[in-house]
C-alpha cells in the first residue's frame, strides 16, 4: 500500500525534477518520455544535486531527529544508462543503504516502497554531513555534502525514520505524576483515618 500522499510542495519538487532531467535525458537520444510537468515553475530545493557516471542526483537529502538517529535519504535519482544501475550511499558510521534505478528511468526517494534508510544520519539537522556514492559495476565513486533537516519544516515530517522520531515523555512524566498524586492521596487518607481512631479511642 502507496503512503500518505506526500505534501504537495515537495511533490512539485521532485516532480519538476523529474521534468527537468526527462528533458536532458530526451535531448541526449536516450528515447525517455519526458513527464508533462515542464509547464510549472520550478522551485528551488533544499537538497544538493550530484554526478555520478550515469547517475543523476538532485535534490537529495537526509530527514533525521538527530546525529544519532536514523536518517531517510530523500529526492531523486536518474539513469541516463540503457542498463538498470544501483545506487550505493554509505554514510556515517558504517551506515549503507541502496538505490536501484532502472534503465533511462528515475527513481523518487518519497514513497512508503522506495524508503531509502541509512542507520546514522551522522549529523545534527540543519548540519552538512559527509556521504561517499557509487554506482555498481564501475569504480566511479565521489563523496558528497548532504544536508539534514527534521521535522522543524513541516514538509519533511512524514519522511522521519518510524525509529528516529523522538520518544515523547509526556506519558512518563503525566503517569509517573499520576501516581505520585495517587500515592500522597492515600497516605493522606492513611493519615487522617488514623487520626481519627486514635481521637475516638482518646488517644
Amino acid at each position: 500500500m502507496r503512503s500518505t500522499a506526500m505534501n504537495r510542495a515537495q511533490r512539485g519538487k521532485l516532480a519538476l525534477t523529474a521534468a527537468a532531467l526527462g528533458v536532458s535525458l530526451l535531448t541526449a537520444g536516450c528515447g525517455y518520455i519526458t513527464p508533462q510537468q515542464t509547464s510549472h515553475q520550478y522551485s528551488a530545493s533544499d537538497g544538493i544535486r550530484a554526478d555520478l557516471g550515469p547517475l543523476q542526483l538532485r535534490n537529495m537529502l537526509i530527514v533525521s531527529a538527530g546525529e544519532d538517529k536514523p536518517g531517510r535519504l530523500i529526492g531523486a535519482v536518474y539513469n541516463s544508462s540503457s542498463k538498470d544501475v544501483k545506487l550505493t550511499v554509505n554514510g556515517a558510521k558504517g551506515s549503507q543503504t541502496e538505490v536501484p534505478v532502472k534503465a533511462n528511468s528515475y527513481t523518487l526517494l518519497n514513497e512508503k516502497s522506495d524508503e531509502a534508510i541509512l542507520s546514522t544520519s551522522g549529523g545534527k539537522p540543519g548540519s552538512l554531513v559527509d556521504v561517499k556514492i557509487s554506482e555498481n559495476g564501475t569504480n566511479v565513486s565521489s563523496t558528497v555534502k548532504v544536508p539534514v533537516l527534521d521535522a522543524t519544516l513541516p514538509e519533511y515530517k512524514e519522511y522521519l525514520p518510524a525509529s528516529s522520531t523522538p520518544t515523547p515523555s509526556t506519558s512518563a512524566t503525566s503517569t509517573s505524576s499520576a501516581s505520585h498524586s495517587a500515592g500522597t492521596g492515600a497516605t493522606a487518607t492513611a493519615t487522617a483515618s488514623a487520626t481519627a481512631t486514635a481521637s475516638a479511642s482518646g488517644h
